[in-house]
């Protein structure tokens, strides 16, 4: 058996840590089949593990990132409990450390700080910082719109860029929006929704209005870009899987001279006409190896929402896995039957 003892500066963090009717600690010992205590120190508090000698060990970094999370400041959810046991469990706890630091990206206008909640976030993040344009490719619930939207806010409000632009394929902006009521800025508006509600969040409704007046913040669809020339500018094209080929090529060609742009979008959500081919498919296939240009995939266990979705989107890949496997098989004995 073995102890390892974790000093805390005080009881308010260990509180944080423990977390609401202990759950966060209830689910550390139950992954790694030790036991966890709380108990006053010289100075300040302690966190004690028993257990295993290899378990205690695991548990330890878990503790250690909470804590850490903790002292900074940052929202502890059972979700970042799961995501620091599933990292350390895998031997990734080097990397999860290494990883979250104090680093806010933005503060929103209620006083929320936006930080990056998983290594793959952390990633994205850095990409875009160091990058002039940045695809994010990965399933819903990833952060890919939230984190370049909060990224774009804090370039505007740092003069690094002297607008923003963000933009989606209005694919169904076609005969069906024909049918809706309204001008067709009023048809259009709920296809970029996410778009205003990431902007509502981080800058207030007042603040936001403000600077959409003065066209500091354009929100358009993508077949709006056409014919433009985007200089200093933060550009985010979401939900990239609906555009065509041809349209990607389009916006790729938009950007200006001290510009950055963000394509986000997941392959595996796609809106176009059977048989019409991705133009974010195509970009990151032509583009993948041209320098200042990254494209970051997140996986599953980047999803920062309810924890179902998680297994929903692990679930999905696992049956279209298994589609295409079967469909391979059927077309390999297709050509053998025509052999004999």
């Amino acid at each position: 058996m073995s102890q390892v003892v974790i000093n805390v500066e005080n009881n308010e963090i260990t509180s944080r840590v423990f977390g609401c009717f202990d759950a966060n600690i209830k689910a550390v010992e139950r992954a790694f089949d030790v036991r966890i205590s709380n108990r006053r120190a010289t100075e300040g508090d302690a966190i004690v593990i028993d257990g295993h000698e290899g378990s205690v060990a695991f548990a330890s970094r878990v503790i250690n990132h909470l804590v850490s999370l903790a002292q900074n400041g940052a929202e502890i959810t059972e979700q970042g409990v799961d995501y620091a046991i599933s990292m350390v469990s895998e031997g990734n706890g080097e990397t999860l450390s290494a990883s979250f630091g104090d680093d806010c990206i933005f503060v929103t206008s209620k006083g929320k700080p936006i930080k990056a909640k998983t290594v793959g976030q952390k990633q994205y993040v850095d990409a875009i910082k160091k990058n002039t344009i940045v695809f994010g490719i990965g399933p819903a619930g990833t952060g890919k719109t939230y984190l370049a939207v909060a990224m774009a806010v804090k370039a505007l409000r740092d003069k690094q860029v002297s607008r923003i632009i963000l933009t989606r394929p209005a694919i169904e902006a076609g005969e069906k929006l024909g049918f809706l009521p309204g001008d067709l800025q009023s048809k259009i508006d709920p296809y970029l929704r996410p778009l205003y509600d990431a902007l509502y969040d981080m800058m207030g409704v007042e603040n936001y209005q403000s600077k959409m007046e003065k066209q500091i913040i354009e929100i358009a669809p993508l077949a709006y870009m056409r014919g433009r020339t985007l200089d200093d500018s933060f550009i985010i094209l979401d939900e990239a899987q609906n555009a065509t080929p041809e349209q990607m090529k389009m916006f790729l060609t938009r950007l200006g001279f001290n510009s950055k742009a963000v394509i986000t979008g997941d392959l595996t959500q796609t809106d176009l006409t059977y048989g019409q081919k991705s133009g974010l498919a195509i970009a990151t296939h032509i583009l993948q190896d041209i320098e200042d240009i990254h494209i970051h995939r997140f996986t599953d266990k980047d999803v920062v929402r309810h924890k179902l979705v998680q297994k929903i989107i692990l679930a999905y890949d696992k049956f279209e896995k298994k589609a295409q496997e079967n469909a391979e098989k059927r077309r390999n004995e297709a050509k053998t039957f025509k052999r004999k």
